[in-house]
């Protein structure tokens, strides 16, 4: 599943997107909460958007929710079909692009997917507050792979298209109509890395 993805969003784009769909933008948001990253892997860092009322707000999280027990590795992926994010914490992660991977030796295939259409995706998540010192984090939601991933991967992350942003953020349409594969063409792929030999 996704563990890896790229945050290339340019700031003045988030923002046009943003006030297009009629949030405010809070005060003192900048460029610098929404840094720019190559990949970000399970443990990094990473900007998060929440809904406050009608302002839509740039959080740095924690990609991944901490073990509930020893020995257990941190949860990134959260399984989606048949559930209820009524009294969940919703949030988005911006993208430019998200990785899968195939291959059975190091370092695996590399395939990068884009949105068509938009000028960058947002994945939907949870995100719940950090214990102590620890910062936020947040999780992504994940669903039975779309016609563009199931060549490669046999789950997908939620992407959402920008019309449905606001609803998930507000939970406006039931879960079932936003966290579901997109159609046949709405992801591009393309191999940026050749599985070893």
């Amino acid at each position: 599943m996704c563990n890896d993805y790229e945050q290339h969003v340019a700031y003045r784009a988030w923002v046009e997107a943003m006030q297009g769909q009629g949030w405010t933008i809070p005060p003192g948001q900048s460029e610098r909460d929404l840094p720019q990253a190559d990949d970000i892997h399970i443990g990094d860092l990473g900007p998060v958007m929440r809904a406050q009322g009608d302002r839509i707000l740039l959080s740095p999280m924690r990609f991944g929710f901490a073990p509930d027990r020893p020995g257990r590795g941190p949860v990134f992926n959260f399984r989606s079909e048949g559930r209820s994010f009524a009294a969940s914490r919703r949030c988005l992660a911006p993208a430019s692009a998200f990785f899968e991977f195939t291959g059975t030796r190091y370092p695996k295939a590399k395939h990068r997917f884009t949105l068509n259409g938009a000028p960058f995706l947002c994945i939907a998540g949870l995100w719940k507050e950090g214990a102590g010192n620890q910062p936020d984090a947040f999780a992504m939601l994940t669903t039975a792979p779309g016609p563009d991933v199931a060549p490669i991967h046999d789950r997908q992350v939620a992407v959402l298209p920008p019309q449905d942003w606001r609803a998930w953020l507000e939970l406006s349409r039931p879960e079932a109509q936003l966290l579901r594969p997109l159609p046949a063409g709405a992801l591009s792929v393309e191999t940026v890395r050749a599985a070893s030999d």
